[in-house]
């Protein structure tokens, strides 16, 4: 059974940066994508970045575009989000998911594992 375990979460002022981090129990290389999602109280858990295999392709929500970094290593069978410029609308669980085939989409149905989620909280 793959696990993902998130970590990196926590409390920032608006404009600030957080590093996100989503290890996993098993080689992910072999998974192909890998990708986040946050989920804010209230509301529906909403893409915000995937990855592909290799590192090559990535893809991002328009509310993080530019302001977000998804990186993986698949050596150390690690996959990174990094925030920056973080606004208050960016409050949420942040969860990591892992895709068994070429998706990398934002559709959070066509990934199979997901992590238990760390909590982004960034004040006004």
């Amino acid at each position: 059974q793959v696990q993902l375990v998130e970590s990196g979460g926590g409390l920032v002022q608006a404009g600030g940066s957080l590093r996100l981090s989503c290890a996993a129990t098993a080689r992910i290389s072999a998974w192909y994508p890998m990708a986040w999602f946050r989920q804010a109280p209230g509301k529906e858990r909403e893409f915000v970045a995937s990855i592909n295999w290799n590192g090559g392709s990535t893809n991002y929500a328009d509310s993080v575009k530019g302001r977000s970094t998804i990186s993986r290593d698949n050596a150390k069978n690690t996959v990174a989000l990094q925030m920056n410029s973080l606004k208050p609308d960016d409050t949420a669980v942040y969860y990591c998911a892992a895709a068994s085939g070429l998706y990398m989409g934002s559709s959070p149905e066509q990934y199979v594992y997901w992590g238990q989620g760390t909590q982004v909280t960034v004040s006004s």
